[in-house]
């Protein structure tokens, strides 16, 4: 992939694909090429096939999805296995019919069983049930995964998968209704600081685990992965640390500011009970980890700040929508 080469990021306006623009421009790559939801719906077959046939984009970053939390994938099931199957159906037959050189395909640490063993390793897909709060998603990731097998072995392209563990960071959705558990945490600690909340609601236990990587280090790996990377076998990003969801939340309330106490409302689902990606593949190609969680979560909350203004009054902030909604330990 040269700094000329004609790149099509899917997705260009979300956490990752942002990131992975950000990243391209750094290096000086020249012909990005991306469009808005308004300009091109990815569910629409005849707007994908018409926009590949004109521009005809050499590589493609597939990062476009319909994501969210716990609470989202369980009330929207429907939304979430339709909407993903449609994108990742037209982007993957557009890219072998105009002959795009090589595609990644972004998946999720989330289609994995849910007692896999930990760390999980990339042969672990399919081998067991999957988490039921989220099995819809999962499913259509696995159907992208498989997509990219079967066009690579029938039709000799080159896609290639890979599955990222929970990402943070700058541009991250911190609706408390649809984000995921870290940016739902520095929301809700926020939100209680500035209306002076003693306390805080999450999710469950807090004993669960996650791990998390931000997000530019995901497109320093996606980098990296799409210039030295092919075949149809699955790799595992993530950073190769755990952290339990409790731990997680003082991590972010300290961060924030927020002198109130945390309190877990066990009546809430907790989704998997861990989830640790093996790295072991990535590492051995060369590549880890730089952003330990501490910094990355400092620049995720400096971020938010910077686009969501000063401390705001509760009534200008969604008191009463805080006030129902607690962090959920999503699963993604």
């Amino acid at each position: 992939m040269e700094r000329h080469s004609k790149i099509y990021v899917a997705g260009h306006r979300g956490l990752v694909g942002s990131a992975i623009v950000r990243r391209m421009i750094e290096e000086g790559y020249t012909k990005i090429i991306h469009r808005t939801h308004t300009e091109m719906d990815l569910e629409d077959q005849r707007a994908v096939f018409g926009f590949f046939e004109t521009e005809r984009p050499e590589y493609v970053f597939l990062a476009a999805a319909k994501v969210g939390g716990i609470l989202a994938n369980d009330t929207f099931p429907a939304d979430f296995i339709r909407s993903n199957l449609a994108i990742q159906c037209n982007v993957i037959e557009a890219a072998y019919r105009y002959g795009v050189t090589k595609l990644m395909f972004l998946g999720s640490s989330c289609i994995y069983p849910k007692h896999a063993p930990q760390p999980i390793k990339e042969e672990h897909l399919l081998s067991g049930y999957l988490e039921p709060t989220n099995q819809p998603y999962a499913v259509a990731k696995i159907a992208g995964i498989e997509m990219c097998r079967a066009y690579n072995r029938q039709y000799g392209t080159n896609f290639i998968s890979v599955m990222p563990t929970n990402l943070y960071g700058p541009g991250d959705n911190f609706d408390l209704e649809s984000s995921h558990v870290l940016p739902a945490l520095i929301r809700k600690f926020h939100d209680a600081k500035q209306r002076n909340d003693e306390v805080v609601q999450v999710w469950g236990t807090g004993r669960v685990r996650r791990e998390f990587l931000y997000v530019d280090d995901m497109a320093d790996a996606c980098m990296f992965l799409m210039t030295r990377h092919s075949g149809s076998g699955i790799i595992n990003i993530g950073c190769g640390e755990d952290i339990s969801i409790g731990e997680l939340a003082s991590l972010v309330r300290d961060v924030v500011g927020y002198p109130g106490r945390i309190a877990y409302d066990t009546t809430k689902p907790d989704g998997t009970t861990r989830k640790l990606l093996d790295v072991t593949q990535l590492h051995a190609a060369g590549w880890r980890a730089r952003t330990p969680l501490r910094d990355g979560i400092e620049r995720t909350y400096a971020a938010y700040l910077q686009h969501n203004g000063p401390a705001r009054p509760a009534d200008k902030i969604g008191a009463s929508s805080a006030d129902r909604m607690v962090a959920s330990a999503g699963p993604n």
